[in-house]
């Protein structure tokens, strides 16, 4: 490795050398102007490079013109020049020696292009069959042996004929096509070792190996090194690193330092003969910067030492580039880039800077532009795929964290950066390297401005089609802020799919909502999990409704979505949407709502097309039973969800709703969102909804009899009792159940202390009982308080008890009312109880056991009431009586005396 020949950042941009003032930075950017002025002033950016070792370019350059050439002699030379390449072109045998003499004579005569206007005839009409004959000679040469120089006098040949501007290695698709072969030729070489053993083998006699290998290579370098030097926009530079970058990356030790060492001498030369002029063509500063940066750390230390040296070049040229190409506007930022330069410099000696690929990174940040940024990202990612170096994939890694760390609000193009990972993500077999290359999409996603980026990419490899996407949201490690946010964002993207009805299903719908089920499943997210669970639930049980009955080939997938990898016959959008809800419910610890669901067949309730709705009611019933808070939430999430969406969204939702009206929350909700809705939906042309409707009210019933607002339930009585009237025949089977639920509190409000309510119920029950085909005994009429015909009343508890038997748990809803805040409900209530105990099925209740209605009535002995307190005693008594064993227990013997005291 050359020493490098700048020691500071100082004697890389100052006019005078090292022996500057260093700290002037301003006098640095003074000479900006003059640089743009005349971007060929040497003085104004100077080095004291020295030319590199063994490189003959400048010797070449002065015996261009030979001087045998010149005069009447030259022009019989340049005719024999011009007829042994014809006779060579035109010719059948075509061995070394003939070879030879057309290369060479080809490299002659070039040299006579600059004066001789019959040689540059004759060169641009013969230019096609010169690149197919150089072509073919390329070709013919064996890459696993080098026994004769024509390898080297075709580089020779091509390097004069660049010169005189005659390129034969771009301009269209065969002249890349041979600098693609001539680089081959060369770089797949076997190694030094492996050919001085080959000629051990096979002596060739005429050409010591070793030696022809090195005047070889050093020729096809100095092309390279011509190529650039007659390029004053860098265009060239652009074409050599598309086209080395491969070997760059070379798998084989040998092939990679070739690639490397050639690289870097051209780098060197370029540095010292810079000669730019505007427009400036090299659009892969960042691509390159990347490359050489892996390289620094290659295992292979000769390797790492060239890669070294040509970064030190490459930071030159870089610096001299962006004082030509920066904007006056932008000189400020040029100044403060500079400085940051200078101090990273000033940290550590010139050595260890260029040891550490990550101090590299660090220093040409400050200059690469947000598209170089994304090329330096993007070709790091390439090091991540090294599978026969890992600390290659190591060295990958960590310079991607540390550059997106340091320029995280600098890139653009950030969609390419998360295409270029995932598309990698399968061939990186490193788990740290792996792990580094999923932390650069968690910083990117877990910044605002580049969230919605990041989700749309992600979801444009679903997961159902790219499994190592899985992993990526799994380990999605974000800042607290951040997390809320994200998860948002990816649920708003499947709500969107909700909104219209589409005859197939959006691709965006399956992937989110499989997104979201690697996110529960990775549990990074759980606090932003927590705080959206109510619309979390919501979306999913929506996405249920909607992916009943479809399979894979229902989903709309647009070009561009990756679907390589091939999809499970079980895998259907129901299945990921059921699993998805399912580890919510597990990861929000909802375990009770879990088993609920298994027990009950819930889950297959929920996948079943008629039966969807009844999934989401038994779900909504059990979160109320044992999470009222988290239940709460999505009440009042649901009331602006009714009107939204197309129809399955709004079944779903309002299945969810009107279970909800059990809770005592409900009482709260204006009645627009209660008795207005229920009667819209009593009309709407979806059986479904009419449905719907007679189970809210039905709630209503049960639930809503507070003192505030006695007029919600005199409502509600009359929109059942108007509802069942417009019951349609084949509808009747389907709200039966809810008939016989509303039972019990009709009969139970006879007794309501409001007489508008007690004339209503007995109205509808009567419709009721009509709709059923049930005659009512007339005593259900008698306005009298029950307590006070108790004979009656018993009548009526008797005909009830018969009808509903084996179709209704009267006993459990009539207890329920035990608990009403109105003396007059809870007296009736109490009393039915011990009629029902006394009318129904006693082994049944024996077998039931009576103590849970006894735990329920026993705290209504001390009721404020005294005729509560003594109705509850009569009721205890029968209820034990029903249950009795052979032998009463004393305790209830001494009760039952008391309380046939109290009653005679």
């Amino acid at each position: 490795m050359l020493i490098p020949r700048f020691n500071t950042l100082d004697e890389m941009v100052s006019p005078y050398g090292s022996d500057s003032d260093s700290g002037s930075v301003d006098l640095q950017l003074s000479n900006l102007e003059g640089i743009k002025k005349d971007p060929n002033n040497f003085d104004l950016i100077d080095s004291d490079v020295s030319d590199t070792p063994g490189t003959s370019l400048k010797v070449v350059t002065e015996n261009i013109i030979q001087s045998e050439l010149e005069g009447p002699p030259g022009v019989i030379i340049i005719e024999r020049l011009m007829n042994s390449i014809q006779n060579y072109l035109n010719g059948d045998r075509k061995g070394d020696l003939e070879k030879l003499t057309f290369l060479r004579s080809l490299s002659t005569l070039s040299r006579t292009l600059s004066y001789d206007e019959t040689t540059e005839s004759f060169i641009h009409e013969h230019i096609s069959q010169i690149l197919d004959a150089i072509t073919m000679l390329i070709q013919q040469e064996p890459l696993h042996s080098l026994f004769s120089p024509v390898r080297q006098e075709v580089f020779i040949a091509i390097t004069d004929l660049s010169y005189q501007d005659v390129n034969l290695l771009h301009g269209s698709e065969d002249r890349s096509d041979l600098f693609n072969v001539l680089i081959k030729s060369i770089i797949t070489l076997p190694s030094i070792k492996t050919l001085n053993i080959l000629q051990t083998v096979m002596p060739s006699g005429q050409y010591n190996t070793e030696s022809l290998y090195r005047q070889t290579f050093q020729a096809f370098c100095e092309m390279l090194q011509c190529m650039v030097m007659q390029d004053p926009h860098l265009e060239n530079l652009g074409r050599i690193l598309e086209h080395m970058e491969p070997w760059l990356q070379s798998a084989k030790d040998h092939e990679r330092e070739r690639a490397t060492v050639s690289m870097s001498q051209m780098l060197g030369c370029l540095s010292r003969h810079l000669n730019l002029q505007p427009p400036l063509q090299f659009q892969k500063l960042g691509n390159l910067v990347a490359l050489m940066a892996l390289l620094c750390g290659d295992p292979v230390e000769e390797v790492a030492q060239e890669a070294a040296e040509g970064t030190h070049y490459l930071l030159h040229i870089t610096l001299r580039l962006k004082c030509i190409t920066n904007d006056k506007r932008n000189r400020q930022s040029l100044k403060e880039a500079m400085k940051k330069c200078k101090e990273f410099l000033e940290i550590c000696s010139i050595k260890q800077f260029y040891s550490n690929p990550f101090k590299i990174a660090q220093v040409f940040e400050v200059f690469l532009s947000p598209n170089e940024l994304g090329q330096f990202i993007v070709t790091t990612l390439d090091g991540l795929k090294n599978l026969k170096h890992p600390c290659t994939q190591q060295s990958a890694g960590e310079l991607l964290v540390t550059l997106v760390k340091s320029a995280e609000t600098r890139f653009e193009k950030v969609s390419d950066i998360i295409g270029a990972i995932c598309v990698r993500l399968p061939v990186i077999s490193q788990p740290n390297a792996r792990q580094q290359a999923l932390s650069v999409v968690s910083l990117f996603i877990s910044r605002p401005k580049y969230t919605d980026v990041v989700l749309n990419h992600l979801l444009f490899h679903p997961i159902p089609f790219d499994r190592h996407l899985s992993e990526l949201w799994r380990t999605l490690d974000v800042d607290l802020p951040s997390t809320t946010w994200i998860l948002w964002r990816l649920l708003r993207k499947l709500q969107k799919c909700h909104i219209v009805h589409q005859e197939k299903m959006d691709y965006v719908a399956v992937a989110a909502t499989d997104a979201l089920y690697e996110v529960f499943v990775g549990n990074k997210l759980q606090a932003a999990t927590y705080r959206l669970f109510p619309q979390l639930l919501m979306a999913l049980l929506i996405q249920v409704h909607h992916s009943i009955g479809l399979t894979m080939s229902d989903i709309t997938i647009p070009n561009g979505v990756y679907t390589k990898q091939e999809v499970t016959s079980t895998s259907t959008p129901l299945s990921f949407a059921i699993q998805a809800t399912k580890t919510l419910l597990l990861r929000t610890a909802c375990w009770y709502e879990f088993d609920a669901m298994e027990k009950k067949k819930g889950w297959n309730l929920l996948e079943g097309e008629n039966f969807h709705l009844e999934g989401v009611s038994l779900l909504a019933h059990a979160l109320l039973e044992k999470h009222d808070i988290l239940a709460h939430k999505v009440l009042y999430l649901l009331i602006p969800l009714l009107n939204r969406g197309n129809e399955k969204h709004r079944l779903t939702s309002a299945a969810f709703f009107v279970e909800l009206f059990q809770s005592p929350l409900a009482k709260r909700l204006p009645s627009r969102y209660t008795i207005t809705r229920l009667e819209e939906w009593l009309h709407h042309e979806n059986q479904q909804f009419r449905v719907l409707s007679l189970k809210g009210i039905d709630n209503l019933l049960c639930h809503h009899q507070e003192k505030a607002r006695p007029n919600i339930h005199l409502l509600a009585v009359n929109l059942f009792g108007d509802s069942i009237k417009k019951v349609k025949c084949k509808d009747k089977k389907d709200i039966e159940g809810q008939i016989l639920e509303s039972l019990i509190p009709l009969l139970l409000h006879l007794q309501d202390e409001d007489d508008a309510v007690a004339e209503e119920s007995c109205r509808v029950l009567t419709i009721c009982c009509q709709f059923l085909k049930w005659k009512l005994p007339r005593e259900v009429y008698n306005k009298d308080p029950w307590h006070s015909n108790p004979s009656g009343i018993g009548v009526v508890c008797k005909f009830f008890e018969q009808k509903c038997r084996g179709k209704y748990n009267i006993m459990m809803q009539t207890m329920k009312y035990t608990q009403n805040h109105q003396v007059h409900l809870r007296r009736a209530a109490v009393l039915f109880t011990g009629l029902l105990a006394k009318y129904m099925d006693h082994s049944e209740l024996r077998m039931k056991g009576t103590e849970w209605i006894e735990d329920v009535l026993r705290p209504l002995l001390h009721d404020s009431e005294p005729s509560v307190r003594i109705i509850t005693s009569q009721a205890l008594c029968r209820v034990q009586n029903a249950g009795v064993e052979s032998e009463p227990r004393p305790v209830m013997c001494r009760l039952r005396n008391l309380f046939n005291y109290i009653h005679n």
